[in-house]
């Protein structure tokens, strides 16, 4: 995973207005928690902070005026349309301890020929791992599934250290049947008959 070093400043002015110039002069506000410590407000620099999370889950050790902390992002606001940051919730890890967050996951590989519609039913998974180890993602190949086939939770090989934060049960990703098709002969049948009882209710 990433680990990065930025600099902040404790803010002392709070409120809409505050965080709007803030913002104003390319900076973000920002609130620092956990470990049973009184939050910190801090003011942190757009483009560094922008860059950093770009990683998911990036490890970040926060230079505040002389004091280093160890932290990873909790929760990210950005602006609607242009996407710009808004606000970061940081969440204080300490070396050694574990956390659960969620992680990309990526597939690869080709669906059976005829193929499907992919659905990401989960396009994170929830994991429990070492702060400083955490994956940046997961890799899931969905070469020659069919239609009505799925991936568990618990189908995902998780780096060493890591673990599920959620039931193994859970469907990550599945493969529906393509839309517009042609219904199974079955199913045909089935309306055909339907079709006519309609038609001789109405006669």
């Amino acid at each position: 995973m990433a680990d990065v070093k930025i600099s902040a400043e404790v803010r002392k002015e709070f409120g809409k207005g505050a965080s709007r110039r803030i913002r104003a002069v390319g900076k973000v506000p920002a609130v620092i928690y956990g470990h049973g410590t009184e939050p910190v407000h801090v003011t942190l620099p757009g483009h560094e902070t922008m860059l950093a999370l770009k990683s998911a889950n990036v490890l970040i050790t926060l230079d505040i005026e002389g004091r280093e902390e160890l932290v990873i992002p909790k929760a990210v606001q950005r602006e609607a349309i242009r996407g710009f940051l808004v606000h970061l919730d940081l969440l204080v890890v300490k070396r050694g301890e574990k956390v659960t967050v969620e992680i990309p996951v990526h597939v690869e590989g080709e669906l059976a020929p005829g193929g499907g519609l992919l659905e990401h039913v989960l396009n994170a998974l929830p994991v429990e791992a070492e702060a400083t180890h955490i994956p940046e993602s997961v890799t899931v190949s969905v070469e020659g599934l069919e239609p009505g086939a799925s991936i568990l939770a618990k189908d995902i090989t998780l780096p060493r250290g890591t673990s599920l934060a959620v039931d193994g049960d859970d469907v990550v990703i599945q493969v529906l049947q393509p839309q517009g098709e042609e219904p199974a002969p079955e199913a045909a049948a089935a309306e055909g008959e339907s079709a006519e009882t309609a038609e001789e209710a109405s006669a």
